[in-house]
């Protein structure tokens, strides 16, 4: 079989299981095991395959990724201060849902080594709130009585 024959016929795979609506990553992936296959045989594929799935995972490179999309996550949901050196970056910051400070950028340094700022946490905002400051009404202060004018 000759090479642009199957270059073909992989690209045909890969096409009718895009049209079956398989993934398109998993559509590659088949098509391109089926023509590794159909050129060395079944033992050479599942060697290389094996060795290929324990080295991506064994890479420390790609592994901190996710780690850091984690640590991210974490410090979202649990109210991290995030300095902002904009306005636009602090109306930004508050729809994703974190709680902004506002600090032009330069100052963000002295701040933080002076211990006059600190990367704190603060209590987490719930987006069904109305407002970052309103509070239940239990806790609100009475309003002081006063006489109705005459």
């Amino acid at each position: 079989m000759s090479a642009i024959t199957l270059a073909l016929i992989i690209f045909g795979i890969m096409l009718v299981l895009m049209a079956v609506r398989v993934p398109i990553s998993i559509a590659m992936f088949a098509a391109g095991a089926i023509g590794y296959v159909m050129q060395t045989g079944w033992g050479p594929c599942s060697s290389f395959l094996n060795a290929q799935a324990f080295a991506r995972f064994a890479s420390y490179d790609l592994s901190v990724i996710p780690l850091l999309i984690l640590m991210g996550q974490f410090a979202t949901q649990g109210g991290l201060k995030l300095r902002a050196p904009t306005r636009q970056v602090t109306k930004l910051l508050g729809v994703l849902g974190a709680t902004p400070v506002g600090m032009p950028l330069r100052q963000i340094p002295d701040a933080l080594s002076k211990g006059t700022s600190s990367p704190g946490k603060s209590r987490p905002r719930s987006r069904l709130t109305s407002s970052p400051n309103s509070t239940p009404s239990s806790t609100r202060p009475a309003a002081a009585s006063t006489p109705p004018p005459l």
